[in-house]
């Protein structure tokens, strides 16, 4: 591949994916490090791409907020888990939803359903459902957080606590076949646990990058609810963690 060829497929990639780093460019070209580097300078230089610390973006995704780019993470694959969850979601039911990438693609795929009641304490899904099919949305109160929109602290536990609903989905930050379902941050994992309580069927909603990883707080074991969704079959272990727990695995597009 010649030296202008790269620069299309460089900014093809990043059409695709919003950022990557050198070496995985590199990886993906099947060139050098060198090479790459000196691929990307004039790219640089004349506007078309920002370079960060190890890494190359895309102008406009490099400005986006971090919600943004993590909605663009596995979106295929969030899409599709998605579908399938909102495929068992009927019209006039209602629905808790907790903050997250997968389960702000829930709610544009409930577009389609009407008459839900729906209790969140995301901003970005009150914005999609509310106002539209005769829908009734709650949205949680309290200080909203800068990164992704969302009220966390004892006013929104108190307030989606006074809810009991057909369907509570959360979205997981890790999956660890020890430990269960876990979270980076505290106020998260407590809201997340708070809303599995909430639903009379209880999803976890998450695609197979989370599965191995540890979070820093627990949000339940296996235990703590009735289904996980996902986009591609876990290891062993963790299918025998939620097959023990009695919790159901349903595979999206199967």
């Amino acid at each position: 591949m010649n030296h202008s060829k790269r620069h299309s497929e460089i900014l093809r990639l990043l059409e695709d994916e919003g950022t990557i780093t050198i070496a995985d460019l590199a990886d993906k070209l099947g060139v050098s490090l060198e090479t790459v580097r000196r691929d990307v300078k004039p790219l640089a230089d004349g506007g078309s791409i920002l370079k960060m610390h190890g890494a190359i973006g895309l102008p406009s995704v490099v400005g986006e907020a971090p919600f943004e780019r993590r909605m663009r993470d596995n979106a295929d694959a969030k899409r599709a888990i998605a579908r399938t969850v909102a495929a068992t979601i009927h019209d006039g039911e209602s629905v808790m939803l907790d903050t997250g990438t997968t389960t702000s693609y829930l709610a544009r795929e409930l577009l389609g359903h009407r008459r839900l009641t729906v209790v969140t304490n995301s901003s970005d899904i009150a914005r999609t459902l509310a106002t539209v099919n005769g829908n009734k949305v709650y949205m949680a109160g309290g200080e909203l957080r800068s990164d992704s929109g969302a009220a966390f602290g004892i006013s929104a536990i108190e307030f989606v606590s006074r809810f009991a609903v057909a369907h509570a989905v959360i979205s997981a930050g890790a999956v660890d076949a020890e430990i269960g379902i876990m979270d980076y941050n505290l106020e998260e994992a407590e809201f997340a646990r708070v809303v599995l309580a909430r639903g009379q069927r209880s999803v976890v909603v998450t695609d197979h990058s989370k599965f191995g990883r540890k979070g820093l707080v627990q949000v339940c074991g296996f235990q703590g609810f009735t289904e996980l969704v996902t986009d591609k079959q876990p290891s062993d272990d963790l299918a025998q963690a939620l097959a023990d727990a009695g919790a159901q695995l349903t595979i999206a597009g199967r």
